[in-house]
């Protein structure tokens, strides 16, 4: 699994001129779910993003998380983290899990984010999406959770 978080000011979700999400201070993560990905990325996942301190405290100091910062968190389902530009012009998206696969690994790591006490928006899984941002800081970091016992990620 692949996120790639953002702190954002507002963010949201726009699909066929309809907003299907939509946050105001809090994190924008970018999912992508890999072949093999389950319950063990899904938990190590929902864990980071709830515990991760990097909203200022009163200090300016990355030092709250996104609970105790009062935010919230947008889920957007996004394949083309895992494209491989390896050969050609064109990436391939092989390293992506099939939709059968993602859609319910993005809808458990939301359920877990709530069941941390997390207000949660996503986005519309399979659909073309308009994402809107202000990323504060800015900060964006990559996180990545392996499928394997010995790969709990970068977290």
């Amino acid at each position: 699994m692949r996120l790639i978080l953002q702190r954002v000011a507002r963010a949201a979700v726009e699909v066929g001129g309809e907003r299907v999400g939509a946050i105001g201070r809090g994190l924008l993560v970018l999912v992508g779910i890999e072949p093999g990905d389950g319950e063990p990325q899904i938990a190590a996942a929902a864990t980071k993003l709830r515990s991760l301190r990097i909203f200022d405290d009163v200090q300016g100091r990355m030092n709250l998380d996104v609970a105790e910062a009062g935010g919230e968190v947008l889920l957007v389902s996004q394949f083309t983290l895992l494209a491989s530009t390896a050969r050609g012009r064109r990436p391939s998206f092989t390293g992506a899990a099939p939709p059968e696969l993602a859609e319910p690994l993005v809808a458990r790591l939301a359920e877990e984010l709530r069941r941390r006490g997390l207000r949660v928006e996503m986005g519309r899984f399979g659909a073309r999406m308009l994402v809107s941002l202000v990323n504060e800081g800015p900060v964006t970091i990559p996180l990545d959770f392996r499928p394997g016992p010995a790969h709990s990620g970068n977290s």
